[in-house]
Formats: structure tokens, sequence, C-alpha cells
């Protein structure tokens, strides 16, 4: 069926009209600003120049990305932004589970397709189009993920169809369009569906283009699991496909996915866990959240609803996010609980991926918590510039990078849309100032590798088109300014466009409802349903800053708290558990809940104190319970603190011609010499190579190193006898570089130097280590540039802007080979976040748990399990040089382990399934 075809019978008879009108006002923003606004003082508001000025900067933005993509990557599926090249799956070191979107498949042109329309540009959208329909091969023999494939390829052409469709029907453009996108992503749902080929219906993670799954040929099938997302992500693309086509397989296969998703939750929280596995429908993660692994499961739930009008969807969505408000909101924060014990928390970070959920509950029309919970990620946003990939419940680092992800983007904009509030287009403003002043390169934008140091990572993923500019657009568009009406489509998980008209063309069969054959679903779920302005914000334009003015400070304060899930007016009604982040060895009060708890209290000569528990000693059952979860809690701290005694990263950035700053490298700190962390400007030089190289002897080049900053092979010597060599020198800092070939920061674990076990207080000069791809680097913009500056420091500068705005300047008539030269060094990068970053000690395996701790009356004790020791390695190419941090670092390390997609992060989250392990084995 072609498209025009689809879209003439999905629009045809009244008796649509009504209900079709009805989901347009939960679909795309629900809710219109102008009452907010109406009463709103002027002075508050941002003007119509300045919102169209920031319009325009983002479709300047989204220019230099995509045709950078376009010129120096296309037909690879994504742009190296660092080196300037693309992307191509087998031709570049493999990053794991995270390739398994790359399909050769020119994943980022098809991915950016609806995103040209909303922007404004037709005859791009146009171009792409008949470059998708010459280029694009799917028939490719080569494994992919399901999901990732689902959602970015299958919604990438879906979306591309229905804005195709749009214009055609318009009368102006794409008048020779005939459903080709269709018939493309027709061809890959049934490329997909072998996938299905199991007993529960939910698909393998993973699926051979050509070959499906289980031949010898495909190399995939043998998988046993499978996140929640993954499998309950489908609904949307898969029901529209078969709306669009008439093929009712792919909907039918969907809804089988979900149904069973819903039947395997845990019935006495109504939680469901990360994973599963695909044949026996055991829950193999059991922990449950709103982020990583679960978070598009719920977001489907509520848009299936929308999209096809299926009650059942909506009285699932309803009774899990009653249970999400019961136990994993913690206003502002979201916390993962363990399925059967859904008042003990799992986990004492959060991961990014739940910035999604403030705009779903926009759509649910629940605005408070969303609101509470978007300016706790704004606070973090603020502090860090970009939101980690995981973070502490006290606001700390927990992983670093930052892969340029929109989903606090699109909770802005919803909540834009859902209360007027112009502060939401200041956010805006601060998200687009970010990504100009710390992600901007030459070659478009590059994600972060690490937030503290700013350093970039070689990647930018197709998504960062996708969503992240056209929900910036959208925040800054009139309705006028925009081609065609949005509020007729429905969001994707990946932002792509879906017509809403599609909820009454090609029906499947009506069927039965199992929602309500097992549940009793509490009325009080539906009160939102559909919201009204004038219910949520009864003219009230401060309301939303009402929510937010609490929350200003929460990441500044030494010792946050989330609100008490007890209800206040509750008054005398139980009190919460002992939360270990609150406990205080000095406080009476604590003293004897520990004591309730089954847990002992011993005061150690040393001055720490031990905490050990004994379940049988507890009050009751449920006491034991908030004991073991509490010594739980002790434990993960411990870890982390144990992680915080080793220095943070340092960085590495070249401020010359024609860097700018623009490079950031990922340093390893030094155990002595100048801390970084304590000079605010860094030190500043240009470098020089030392002689001899490895720096282990006098040095013979003194005038070239004098006010330098040294470059020193690793190896022969110990790092502080080279910091002495170059500082007796002259030079004014020095830089190691490893001569391990090939190592790289994306293999090892950060590096730390350590001293000679002598006294180090005379080495007055910063050092830092460079790993030998990232040392290379300088190396060579030596060769091609010679003189080349760089700043040491703790964390990456603001670039230099006026002097990069001289050099353009001066440079006008020669712009094109100064852009070929500003991108000719072979920045060979292909950051990814250290495994130091991840992994947390394991808990000593005991049946009485024991935990240490110190600083008696700080608000977070310091701890130290009993049972860790530290201990120093030693490199096997380097006996002599130690380093506390530098076991298994090898630079062989198998490339295979590391650029980890969703799934396998999950699967690697090694201390929860300590935790959860340990948690089985003490089950009361």
């Amino acid at each position: 069926m072609s498209g025009a075809a689809a879209g003439g019978e999905g629009r045809s008879g009244d008796s649509s009209a009504g209900r079709w009108a009805s989901w347009k006002l939960l679909a795309l923003g629900l809710l219109s600003a102008s009452s907010v606004l109406a009463a709103a003082p002027a002075a508050q508001a941002m003007s119509r120049e300045e919102k169209r000025r920031l319009g325009n900067q983002v479709v300047e933005m989204f220019d230099h990305a995509y045709s950078n993509y376009m010129e120096h990557a296309y037909p690879a599926d994504e742009l190296m932004p660092l080196t300037c090249r693309g992307r191509v799956r087998g031709q570049e070191p493999s990053r794991g589970d995270v390739d398994d979107a790359l399909g050769k498949f020119s994943l980022t042109l098809i991915d950016t397709l609806d995103t040209l329309v909303v922007l404004n540009k037709t005859k791009e959208f146009e171009d792409a189009v008949k470059k998708v329909i010459k280029d694009v091969n799917l028939d490719n023999d080569i494994v992919v993920s399901v999901f990732e494939t689902n959602i970015r390829v299958l919604g990438g052409l879906l979306g591309g169809h229905s804005v195709a469709i749009m214009l055609k029907e318009k009368g102006e453009d794409m008048q020779w369009y005939s459903g080709e996108l269709l018939h493309m992503a027709k061809q890959l749902g049934y490329k997909l569906l072998p996938a299905f080929n199991t007993t529960s219906g939910l698909p393998y993670p993973r699926v051979n283009l050509k070959f499906g799954v289980r031949s010898p040929e495909a190399r995939t099938g043998t998988e046993t699991d499978t996140c929640t997302a993954c499998a309950g992500t489908l609904i949307l693309e898969f029901a529209a496909l078969s709306r669009f086509t008439g093929a009712s397989i792919f909907e039918e296969y969907a809804r089988k996915a979900l149904d069973f998703l819903w039947e395997k939750r845990q019935r006495s929280s109504n939680l469901v866990g990360v994973t599963i596995n695909i044949h026996t429908g055991d829950w193999v993660r059991k922990d449950s959240g709103v982020g990583a692994g679960i978070d598009s499961y719920y977001e489907y739930l509520l848009k299936a609803y929308v999209l096809l009008g299926d009650d059942s969807f909506l009285e699932r969505f309803n009774t899990h996010y009653d249970a999400i408000m019961r136990y994993i909101s913690q206003p502002p924060l979201l916390l993962d609980v363990h399925i059967h014990k859904p008042m003990l928390n799992a986990r004492t970070w959060m991961d990014s991926l739940l910035a999604f959920f403030p705009g779903l509950q926009v759509l649910k029309g629940d605005i408070r918590p969303a609101i509470e919970t978007h300016e706790m990620l704004y606070q973090v946003i603020k502090k860090h510039n970009f939101l980690p990939e995981a973070f502490t419940t006290d606001f700390r680092v927990h992983w670093a990078q930052h892969p340029l992800r929109p989903e606090f983007a699109e909770s802005t904009y919803f909540l834009y849309k859902a209360t007027g509030d112009p502060y939401y287009l200041e956010v805006g403003k601060t998200l687009i100032e970010n990504l100009n002043k710390y992600a901007r390169v030459p070659c478009g934008f590059a994600a972060m590798k690490d937030v503290r140091t700013g350093s970039h990572e070689d990647r930018m993923d197709s998504f960062f088109l996708a969503e992240m500019f056209k929900y910036l657009y959208l925040l800054f568009a009139d309705k006028e300014e925009l081609s065609f009406d949005i509020e007729d489509y429905i969001f994707t998980t990946e932002a792509h466009l879906l017509p809403l008209w599609l909820s009454t063309t090609n029906q499947t069969a009506p069927r039965k409802n199992i929602t309500t054959e097992y549940t009793e679903l509490d009325d009080s779920n539906f009160d939102w349903t559909c919201p009204n302005t004038q219910i949520l914000f009864p003219n009230d334009p401060m309301y939303a800053q009402s929510i937010r003015e609490p929350l200003k400070n929460v990441v500044d304060k030494s010792c946050p708290r989330g609100v008490s899930r007890v209800d206040d007016s509750l008054g005398s009604g139980p009190k919460p558990p002992l939360r270990a982040r609150d406990f205080m060895a000095s406080n009476p009060e604590h003293l004897e809940i520990l004591k309730k708890m089954g847990v002992s209290l011993i005061h150690l000569k040393d001055g720490r104190v031990q905490l050990v528990q004994h379940a049988i000693q507890a009050a009751s059952s449920l006491d034991a319970e908030d004991g073991l979860r509490f010594m739980q809690e002790m434990i993960e701290l411990s870890s982390q603190q144990q992680k915080e005694q080793q220095l943070p990263p340092r960085a590495v950035q070249i401020v010359s011609h024609p860097f700018f700053g623009r490079v950031v490298l990922t340093a390893g700190p030094a155990q002595f010499g100048t801390d970084l962390s304590k000079h605010q400007s860094g030190t500043r030089g240009f470098v020089a190579v030392s002689k001899p190289y490895n720096g282990c002897s006098e040095i013979t080049n003194p005038e070239a190193l004098k006010e330098k900053i040294a470059l020193m092979q690793r190896g022969q010597c110990m790092f502080a006898e080279k910091a002495r060599n170059i500082q007796k020198a002259g030079a004014i800092g020095g830089i190691v570089i490893d001569d391990n070939e090939g190592s790289s920061s994306d293999t090892a674990p950060l590096f730390q130097m350590a001293g000679d076990g002598k006294n180090t207080d005379d080495i007055t000069i910063p050092m830092l280590f460079l790993f030998n791809k990232e040392g290379n680097i300088i190396l060579d913009a030596i060769q091609e540039y010679e003189a080349v500056e760089v700043l040491l420091s703790d964390k990456a500068k603001d670039r230099d802007l006026e002097m990069e705005s001289m050099d353009q300047k001066s440079s006008d008539n020669d712009s094109h080979n100064q852009r070929s030269e500003e991108i000719s060094t072979d920045l060979n990068l292909v950051n990814q976040d250290p495994e130091g970053e991840r992994g947390l000690n394991s808990p000593a395996e005991s049946n009485d748990k024991s935990v240490s701790a110190t600083n008696e009356d700080s608000c977070i004790p310091r701890l130290q399990e009993i049972s860790s020791s530290s201990q120093e390695s030693e490199s096997d190419n380097h006996p002599e040089e130690q380093s506390n941090i530098e076991s298994n670092s090898n630079p062989s390390t198998n490339w295979d382990n590391k650029g980890q997609s969703m799934e396998s992060i999950l699967a690697d989250w090694n201390e929860d399934i300590e935790a959860f392990e340990m948690m089985e084995r003490d089950e009361l």
C-alpha cells in the first residue's frame, strides 16, 4: 500500500475525529501554554526575537553536525568527530555491544530524516530520502541489536515516510514519492521477525539481517537474556508498520511480547525487573527503576494507548505508575528497588536515562513530581555542564561520560509545553550554550568522555541528530514557524514522528483484555489521564516556580535528603527506615534503630566504628530486612569512598592553533608534584621533547625545555626521577607518554603515577601521564605545527575564543584550506569510560555483614570494609614503576570488552549483582 493511500484511508470517516482529537491532547504536550502565560509578569517572558535567535542557533548547530556527517562520514553509520571520518563496523576497533546499533545502513542519515522536516529543511529532506532509497542496503550479513534497529532504523524510515506523505499531500514537495521508505521499512520488519522465534514471544536481543537467528551463518541466537526495554519497546514502530501496510503480523508480535512482560511482573509490587530470560520468563536482574533497561517499556505502554486507543495499555501503565510512585519515587530522586522487596533501595546512584521520566509524567498529567525531578537534574547539569551517565544520591559523579543524550532536553520541551513557564526556555538556552562551549569540535559535536575534565570521545551518536536538535528547535519555535502541526503526531522513544490517524487505520481484530483479569485497579490511577490546564494550573503562573524553589540548592547541600515516602500528613504514621547515608554513630536514636535491626556497633581502638549484623537478633523479620538493606547500603558507600581515595583524572588541553582548546586528552595524575586541583588556572606552556627521551638521566637539551612542558617516554626509571631531571633543566611541567604501542585510556583503567617511596616534596612541577594513543596526538601535532601549546589542569577550560576568532579573521580568504588543516591531525580517539570508573570492590561474602566507619559525627561516614585491603600492583613491563590502580591496565586489553551497549552495561553492573546475590542468600 502506498503512503498516500494509507494516509487517505486513515483519515476518512467522521467517527474517528472525536477520539483522534482527544488523543491529540495527550500525545504531544497535552496543554496549551496560553492560559498560563496570560497572567505571567512580562519581565519573566523571553522575547520573540530572543526565541527566534535561539531557534536559528539550533538550526546552525544542526547544520554543523549534519553537514560534517555527510561530508566526512556518509555512507558510514556514524561520524567520528575528532578524527573527521566515518565509523564503519569492522574497520574500527570493536566497542563491544554498543556497535550492535551499526548495521552498515547509513544509520545517522535514516535517523535524521524527519528532523530535517521539523527544521524546515525540505530540500535537504528530499535529497536525503533519495540517497536512502538509492544507497541503503538492508540485506547485510551483520548482527545488529533488535532494539536499536527498531527504534532508530525502522522508526527512522517510518518517521520519514510519515512526513513524506504529509509533504506530498500539501502538493508542493515530494510529488515523486511513492512509498519507497515504507517499502524499505516493511523489508526491515520482516528481517527482524526471526528474532521473535521463542516460546515466550520475547525477541532475541540480536538478529542477523541476512541470516536471521540460530542458523550457523547467523552468528547469533544463543542468547538467553534480554532487557525489559529491549523487548517492550517495539509496539509503536511495529503497530505503525502494520497500520501503514495492512500486514498485521508486526503488531501481533509486538503485542505478544508486551503481554508476556505484563504477565511476568512481580504481582505484589507490580514492578518489573531489568533483565529477563527470554525462554523461561524468569527475572535475571531483579532490580527495578525507571532508567536504563526499563525506561522505554513504561513510555511505550502509555504511548501505545495514545496511538492505538487500546485501554489495556493505559491500565497497565497506570498500574505500573502507581508502583513507581509508591516505591521508586523519593522526590526529587528516582531510586532503583528490588522487585520482591520494593521498600529496599537496590543502589545509591541514578543513571542519566531516567531524565526522560519527567516528560512522561507530563503526558501522564502528574506535573508536580515532573517539575521536582527535572529541577534536580538541572542542578546536576549546572554543576557538571552535562548530565553524567550516572551520579550518586548526593550528586557526585558515578560514571563520568556523557554521550550527548537528549532525554533531558525532551523533558524540558514537554514541561514548557505543559506549563508555558519561560524558565524552561532559559534551561534550553543553557543546553545550547554548553553544547557549543564544551562539545563542539571542527567536525561536529563530540561526546564527553569525562564531564569532570571536559575530555572528549570520538563519537557522535545518531540519536544526537534524531532527538536533541528536534526537541531544542521545537522548544523555541512558535507554531507558525513550523511547516506542519506537530500535535498531529506522537514521538517515539527516538523522537520519530508517527501520525495519530493511524489509530483508526487497519486495526487488528478486537482482543480480550487480559489486564483487568489479573489486577484490581484503583480508580484513582485514572484521575489524570487527560488533564486540563485549568485543573493543573488554577490561574497561577508561579505554580512551577513554587515547586522548584526548595530544590534550587539541593545539589550543593552537604547532606541532601530525599523526601520521605511517608506522607507528612499522616503525622503519626510509621517512620521510614534509617538510610546508611543518614547514619551518625553519635546519634542515640540511630543506635536504637540499629539495635532493633540486629546491627551491633563496636568502637575500635583506632577510632573507627565496626558494624556487624546478626539477623536473628533483630526485633522482627521486617526489622531484619531493614537491617540487611542498611548493611548493603553501607557496603556500597564503603566501596564508593574507597574509589574516591584515588585521585581523579586530569586534562591535557591543546590550546594553540588550530586546536584552540577543542582537543582535550584524559591524563593520569601523579601522587607528587603540583596538585592541579588546587591551581584553578593550571599550567600552560609549549611542549618540547626531552633528551634523553626517557628522562632518566641528566637532560642534555635544557635550553629546549626551559619554561616549557617536557615530554618523556615511560620506562627505565621511576616517575619521580624523571620529574626531578626535567625540573632541574627548567621545565615547568612534564608529560610521561606510555611506551606500550597502542595503549589508550579507552581500553585501560586510569593510571596514577606513584612516587619512589622517598620524600617527593622537592618536586614542585605538575606531572601527568598519557597513554600511547593520546600521547601520539601531541607528538603528531608537533611534527605538523612545530609550536604546540598545552594546558595541564584538573579539567578542561573554556576554549580560547578570542584567539580563535582572530585566527579565523586572518584567514577569511583561505577558509577552506584552514578547515582542512584543522582536521588533518590524526586524532585517533575512540574514548570510553575507564573501567576503573565502573567497578566497586566486592563485599565480603558472609552471613554476618561487617562494615567499619570513621568520622562518627560526619553526615556520610568514611567507611572501610574490614575484609578489604589495598594493594599496590606493578606493571609487567615496568616492575620498578608502581601505581595503586595500575593493575589490569595491560594495553592489549580486548577492545570487545569496551564501549558496552545498554544491555551489556546492565549485565556488567557487578556491584548490583553482588548485592542481590547476597540478598538472595540471606532471604528471610
